[in-house]
């Protein structure tokens, strides 16, 4: 396969109803910037018409720009799925994001020149909090904000915003890191990071636009308890040598 610039990755679980206009958004991105890229959706064991949604997109591939669906039998999280998307990846730049269009691919424009310097982008909505066009329920950011400040705490220090669904890597870089990657759900995006300095690799933040769904599928409270615990789960595996260094 010749070097591609751009690999995408989208996880997707039930998203008929939203994957569509995302689809569509990147690929009249990818095509007005000439960007030969490919974009891999990963389906976490959807039950609805996703996949069906996805096809046309897929059917429109080319050499330059081409669409490959990847597939988890049963739902494992988006995690698991972004992991699997990486490993699959190509291009000289990786890029996950969110299946609802959250902040759209056009973003990559603001992440593609910090890469000349850093090994990883962080797609962040604390930065500049002026440019989140929809902003979520306060009990959301809220949580969000706590949470941040023990991921600051336990391990990613110096990040505002982790959770924000959109980052770029280097090529390389993420074909190194996520294999190393253990927790499948939404802890997932510290651990990555952790695992980039982890590594030695170096990270910038950039201020991406972000627009709330309101159909989100993250539960308050469930989750946030889920991702304290994965935090002190990735102490552990730093401590027991799992990340390397």
């Amino acid at each position: 396969m010749s070097r591609l610039q751009l690999s995408v990755v989208i996880p997707v679980y039930n998203e008929e109803k939203r994957v569509g206009a995302t689809l569509a958004d990147g690929f009249s991105f990818l095509r007005a910037r000439k960007i030969a890229a490919e974009i891999l959706v990963v389906d976490d064991g959807s039950r609805d018409a996703t996949l069906r949604v996805v096809e046309p997109y897929r059917r429109k591939s080319n050499a330059r720009l081409s669409l490959r669906v990847l597939k988890h039998e049963a739902n494992r999280g988006k995690g698991a799925a972004v992991r699997t998307g990486m490993a699959a990846s190509h291009g000289l730049h990786a890029v996950y994001m969110d299946a609802d269009n959250s902040t759209p691919l056009s973003e990559y424009a603001k992440l593609r020149p910090l890469l000349d310097r850093y090994d990883v982008a962080v797609g962040s909505r604390a930065v500049d909090r002026s440019q989140v066009e929809l902003h979520q329920p306060f009990y959301r950011e809220f949580m969000g904000r706590t949470f941040n400040l023990m991921v600051q705490a336990l391990a990613v220090p110096g990040i505002k915003d982790t959770q924000c669904g959109f980052k770029a890597f280097r090529g390389d870089v993420a074909r190194k890191v996520f294999p190393l990657q253990t927790i499948d759900r939404f802890g997932f995006d510290p651990e990555v990071l952790f695992i980039a300095r982890r590594l030695g690799y170096s990270l910038a933040e950039v201020q991406v636009k972000w627009i709330n769904s309101p159909d989100s599928k993250v539960n308050v409270v469930r989750d946030s308890t889920r991702m304290f615990f994965d935090l002190l789960r990735i102490r552990r595996n730093a401590l027991q040598g799992l990340y390397g260094r």
